[in-house]
């Protein structure tokens, strides 16, 4: 089975020495993503609403690279530095993704790459060519 790296450009975990994710056949298993922008740097510092915003911008644009988008996501891992913001999280999947929504687990960490950040979503997903979910 062949295995491709997934590759955007620019690439803002390049420093962290680590892929954005995955192709294995028509899988894609997706890095952590994380509220920054393409120079690498946090947004939102204290802004919930924003980081989240940004957190699923990234996923889509690393899904997209992999030929794959936010409709066909299988399973998310999201971790919050704050489980308070678990309603928040049910109200952003309906907002992201569509009906059948993916397996998810939800998981409240002491801290994540900085002290910053709030939020990060990691995910598999089937490539586009595979079809959507029924």
């Amino acid at each position: 089975m062949r295995i491709e790296q997934i590759v955007i450009d620019p690439d803002p975990y390049k420093p962290f020495r680590l892929a954005q994710g995955y192709r294995v056949g028509d899988l894609l298993f997706i890095s952590g993503q994380a509220a920054i922008d393409l120079q690498g740097k946090i947004v939102g510092v204290g802004d919930f609403e924003a980081q989240a915003q940004q957190v699923f911008e990234n996923l889509a644009r690393v899904l997209r690279a992999g030929g794959s988008s936010l409709k066909n996501v299988i399973k998310v891992t999201i971790f919050l530095t704050d489980m308070n913001y678990f309603d928040r999280i049910v109200e952003l999947r309906g907002r992201w993704f569509t009906p059948p929504y993916p397996a998810d687990t939800i998981v409240e960490v002491r801290s994540l790459y900085s002290r910053d950040a709030m939020i990060e979503i990691e995910a598999v997903a089937v490539t586009d060519a595979a079809g959507e979910r029924s």
